[in-house]
This record gives C-alpha cells, structure tokens and sequence, in this order.
C-alpha cells in the first residue's frame, strides 16, 4: 500500500481508510463538519480552490459520488472537467495513464477516479507529477473512502460519539467497497462492535473483517444495535451466487419496521444508495424517522470539499 501522505505529514492521495491514523480521520471529520449545512439552507461557498483544476474520472456509473465531488470541486472555486470512459479516448485504445498524462498537460490538479479494477488508483498516483493528487471516487470491490468518511460522520452527528456503539453491516458485504471503507473508519475510530450480516454465499472470506462477528440471521444480527447500515443487493447476484429470489431475500434479510423494532429505540438506518426498495429495505423504514439516508448525501459534499481542501493546502503555495 502506497504512501498517502507527503513527507509533511499532509494528505495528498486519498486512495484508501485502511492504516490511516484516528488524528487524521478526525481532522477530515472536523472540517468537513464546517461546510455542513440543513437541507433548505444556502451551501457553503468559498474560493479556497480557485485556481485549481480537478478532474473526475468515472469509468463505473455513479449519480451520488459524482455529482457530490463536482458540486464539492465548484462550491470551493474550483474548475471542473467531467469525463466519461464511454466518451474518452480510453474506449480507441488509450491507457489510462496516457489520458492522465494528457489531462496533466492541460493541468489538472486533482484526479477524481472511479474504477472497477483493482489497483488502477495506486497506478496513477504513482505516475501522477508532485504536485497532482489522486482521489478514489471507488475502487472495485475494495475501497470507496469517502463514503466510509461521510458514513462516520453521519454517525457521528446522529450519536456524538464512537465509542460504545454497536453497528450492523447488513447485506452484500462480499463485494462491496463500502463495508470495507466503513469498517476500516469506524475500526479506527473506536467504535465497539461491528457486526456483519449476511447470507452465507454474500459473506465475505474468512481472514477480512477482523474482529466482526458474523450472522447469518438478520433478526439475531441486529438485535440491540446503534446502527444498521444496509447495502445494496445487485440483482445479478441471486442467481450467480445462489441467493433467493427478490421476494424471498426480502423475507430472510430485508429491513422492515417490524424487525427495525429489534434494534435499539434510537437506532439509526443507513444505506449507501441506490436502494432496491422491497429487497434490502422497506420504504417505510428507507423514508421514516429513523433514516438518516437524506443526511448521508448531504454529508457526502461536505466530507469532498474537506478532502479536496485539505489535499491542495497541504500542498503549501
């Protein structure tokens, strides 16, 4: 794992959570908390990155995380470039560091990537000049660190505190860089017992998740927690994983309001998006008082502004 910090101590990659120091986090949590505001009210605009051109790189689909690091990009001052692999020369044979090179050329200072290999981000931080940072806006199955940031600190505004707290990872958690990100933030921030729950061909290898006890009962797993973070559940999973039809799933391990009552009174529920309603999760509970799904959008531009600022300041002048 490569080196996110520079040699000053500052952040200049955001690849991955994992082995990133508590202090850190809870720097990125504490300013990202500064450009939060309620749904209704103004954002938060400033001209921190004017100047300073960032470039989002999505070779995935993505609504949520793309729209959230533009916005974040502009709402600092930044000028923004959107690009589409389907509409790159990434689809007549160009590599991707060539195109990073090409966008370094019409200097870009930020690469905002999405991709669905394994190792593509490391690559490009590793060839990008000294002055460039790479962002992962998603990587494969493996890390999607600033959903596990805004995740935190959802959990955090909704708690105030780490410590104690018992959370349920509820789903597809084999393949998904959400469960890992967020386990690695809220590992590192103290939280007491993470939980994951799933069925048994979506349960991740024995070896990852450490010190997660696993469930294969979604009633048992939750039983008495804080938090419940469902995951989504692709559809071409039940039948290349050998897990019951929709209707079925949702029997077995979708989150009602009846088995919401086993949680904790004021338990939270989380889900990443885009939801399957009637799979993983009933619209009642996905739209009622106890989701906190709306917030972990609206967090989700302050924790990219917080990480994009901090990564260009820390760069110095």
């Amino acid at each position: 794992m490569m080196e996110q910090n520079r040699p000053n101590g500052t952040l200049r990659h955001l690849l991955t959570l994992e082995g990133m120091p508590k202090t850190q986090i809870e720097a990125l949590l504490t300013r990202a908390r500064k450009f939060v505001r309620p749904i209704g009210e103004a954002p938060v605009h400033t001209h921190s990155l004017a100047g300073i051109t960032v470039a989002n790189l999505f070779t995935e689909p993505s609504t949520r995380t793309r729209v959230s690091f533009e916005l974040a990009a502009k709402r600092l001052g930044a000028d923004v470039v959107n690009l589409e692999v389907q509409l790159s020369s990434r689809v007549k044979g160009e590599s991707m560091l060539d195109t990073i090179y090409t966008l370094e050329a019409c200097h870009v200072d930020v690469f905002v990537i999405r991709d669905a290999e394994t190792g593509v981000h490391e690559l490009v931080a590793s060839h990008v000049k000294p002055h460039a940072s790479v962002l992962s806006a998603g990587e494969a199955h493996v890390a999607h660190p600033t959903q596990g940031l805004l995740d935190a600190l959802t959990i955090l505004q909704a708690k105030d505190r780490f410590d104690g707290l018992k959370v349920a990872i509820v789903g597809d958690v084999r393949h998904s860089r959400v469960a890992r990100s967020a386990w690695h933030a809220l590992t590192t921030l103290g939280v007491a017992e993470i939980r994951i729950v799933a069925p048994r061909a979506l349960m991740p290898p024995a070896g990852e998740f450490a010190g997660c006890e696993r469930f294969n009962s979604l009633d048992t797993g939750i039983t008495g927690v804080d938090v419940i973070m469902m995951l989504r559940i692709q559809k071409e999973r039940m039948e290349t994983a050998a897990i019951p039809d929709a209707d079925r799933y949702f029997q077995k391990f979708g989150l009602s309001a009846e088995r919401l009552a086993k949680a904790k009174p004021d338990a939270i529920v989380m889900h990443p998006q885009p939801m399957n309603r009637g799979i993983e999760i009933a619209s009642d509970v996905a739209d009622g008082p106890q989701s906190v799904i709306k917030d972990q959008v609206r967090n989700g531009v302050a924790v990219r502004m917080a990480v994009l600022e901090a990564v260009i300041e820390g760069r110095g002048p």
